[in-house]
């Protein structure tokens, strides 16, 4: 005899189906979840490292920014004590030259001639002083004029004072002459000349 089943076995299947496709959508679920918290896992990791990296690089440039600091304060200092040591070698120099100079001016001085105020800037003096007259004036350029140490004299004025403070001069003049930069490089030869020898 036959067995015939009476049973809904297309309602079963049709369970059994939605059964295992609602297990493999957990399945799916439950696995895209740990890998979402895997990769999450993985990028906080990087960021991390990243910004451990980036602290470390911060440090490191504030420190050579620090030496950077100290490396200019270091050439600051070096190009004063540069300065310096050029100055004291320029006034080293021209010590001897000072000498001559006061030397040579108070022997060009004629009389009738009264210099009030010298004033140098470089290699160049400006001489101010009263006269008895232009004549005087003269007599004192052409006096600069002879001396090896000065080189071209020029007259800047001559005039007769307001209100002179002395009686027997009362012109005022101006002379600006240029001083021999020969005899300053002559007078540092001879120094080293002379250092030469005492060693």
């Amino acid at each position: 005899m036959a067995r015939i089943n009476l049973l809904p076995w297309r309602e079963e299947a049709r369970r059994e189906r939605q059964r295992q496709f609602l297990y493999s959508l957990m399945a799916t679920l439950v696995m895209g979840a740990i890998l979402v918290l895997i990769v999450g896992l993985f990028f906080d990791q990087k960021i991390s490292d990243q910004e451990a990296r980036n602290q470390r690089i911060t440090q490191e440039i504030q420190r050579l920014d620090q030496r950077i600091a100290r490396i200019s304060e270091l050439e600051n200092t070096r190009n004063r004590l540069i300065s310096r040591k050029q100055i004291i070698e320029s006034l080293q120099a021209s010590r001897s030259l000072t000498v001559e100079l006061l030397d040579k001016m108070a022997k060009t001085i004629p009389t009738g001639v009264t210099l009030t105020n010298v004033r140098q800037q470089g290699t160049v003096l400006t001489l101010l002083g009263t006269s008895q007259s232009n004549a005087k004036v003269s007599a004192y350029l052409q006096s600069l004029e002879g001396m090896d140490l000065f080189v071209k004299p020029e007259l800047q004025y001559v005039r007769k004072q307001a209100n002179p403070a002395n009686r027997v001069e009362d012109y005022e003049f101006a002379i600006r002459v240029a001083l021999d930069n020969t005899k300053d490089e002559e007078g540092a030869e001879a120094g080293d000349n002379l250092e030469g020898a005492a060693d």
